[in-house]
């Protein structure tokens, strides 16, 4: 990928640019299986490989400039970088970011200066899906809120691509992206991503992974795997919108889902009444509180999907203690795998894959499948 910020240093984001793809994804591959050989993986696959450009289903770009010359992106060394352009995002998503720039200059929306701590505007967050768009704007109070609802109608029908719309207050002086009000201004409130035929959804602070494509390969593994599995019971405990139990149900499995994010469980129950199983249930609470609640079940499966920091301790030890039959985890930090592995030691790998899902960084997602090896039950 050739990069004209990365090349003139104005954004160094993509630190692996200057590596060739397939190195890499060597790299990246013999970084997993160095740091897994201690746990003896029976199976080690192949990676899965992302597009190089156009890949990235999210932008978050700070508003900086003027009113005059608004300009989305980030700042470095001291000087605002407009990102519009970035390879990461498809051509319609740069053209979106394009609109939207203008669009700011039209309502004379003021940029917020970190510096002298006055304007409005400090983001955008757009998240992209088959060309429609979810678009969230943070402002620093509701003062130039009414700018925005009054140009609503004109705003979509100038750009129909937005289908879902909304404002966001973050008051504080601070690098904190989003605050706790939102307001919603179109009559759709959840934006749908459907993958594999399954129907998704997110609103605000909904976790949902940047790179679509390698997402709905990751969710079809997982899925895969189950399938030869004898699993009639899961966990999916972090489980954000529902994606990987969602791919997982069957009408004869029952999922019990648990994420801490209201919204993100709103979604994931509406996919639910969608797709017509009632064996489902998604609550929203914490995921190491839920588990200790439940001291007399013992789920077949306990799919996990935890932030960067991994289970924890405590959730980790719990999970030891239950004993299910199989543990799905997802990570996207290798090394706060490894660190729950090590609390795991009943569990044997049975195989895991690595899912580059974001090319050009030292970052990848890791699919791994355990197996109690005091368990009595065989595979299918």
């Amino acid at each position: 990928m050739i990069c004209s910020y990365y090349n003139s240093h104005q954004c160094r984001s993509c630190s692996w640019l200057e590596k060739p793809y397939a190195r890499q994804i060597h790299d990246k591959q013999a970084m997993l299986s160095q740091k897994l050989n201690e746990f003896n993986p029976e199976v080690i696959l192949d990676p899965i490989m992302s597009e190089q450009v156009a890949f990235r289903n999210k932008a978050k770009m700070a508003v900086l400039g003027t009113v005059e010359k608004p300009i989305l992106g980030i700042m470095t060394d001291g000087n605002a970088v407009d990102l519009c352009d970035c390879p990461l995002y498809s051509p319609v998503m740069r053209s979106t970011l394009y609109q939207l720039r203008t669009l700011i200059k039209q309502l004379q929306l003021v940029p917020y200066n970190i510096r002298k701590k006055k304007g409005e505007i400090k983001f955008i967050i757009l998240t992209e899906a088959k060309g429609q768009f979810m678009l969230r704007i943070v402002l620093r109070s509701e003062k130039e809120q009414s700018k925005i609802t009054h140009a609503l109608a004109e705003i979509q029908q100038n750009m129909p691509q937005l289908i879902v719309i909304s404002i966001n207050i973050q008051p504080e002086h601070s690098a904190v992206l989003e605050g706790p009000q939102e307001f919603i201004l179109t009559q759709q409130q959840q934006f749908p991503i459907t993958m594999n035929n399954i129907p998704l959804f997110i609103q605000k602070g909904s976790f949902f992974q940047t790179n679509t494509a390698v997402a709905s390969q990751l969710y079809a593994t997982a899925k895969q795997w189950l399938d030869s599995l004898n699993v009639n019971a899961i966990w999916d405990l972090f489980c954000g919108v529902g994606g990987f139990g969602l791919h997982c149900i069957t009408a004869q499995r029952q999922l019990t889902g648990i994420e801490i994010n209201q919204e993100a469980i709103a979604c994931a129950k509406l996919s639910a009444r969608l797709m017509d199983y009632n064996k489902i249930s998604f609550q929203s609470l914490d995921a190491a509180k839920f588990a200790y609640s439940q001291p007399n079940s013992q789920p077949d499966l306990v799919l996990v999907n935890p932030p960067r920091r991994g289970l924890g301790q405590a959730l980790a030890d719990y999970l030891h203690q239950m004993s299910s039959q199989y543990i799905l985890y997802s990570s996207c930090n290798l090394d706060s795998l490894v660190a729950d592995l090590k609390v795991l030691t009943q569990y044997q790998i049975q195989c895991v894959q690595l899912f580059d899902m974001f090319p050009h960084t030292e970052h990848m997602e890791i699919l791994v499948l355990l197996k109690n090896t005091q368990y009595n039950k065989d595979i299918k």
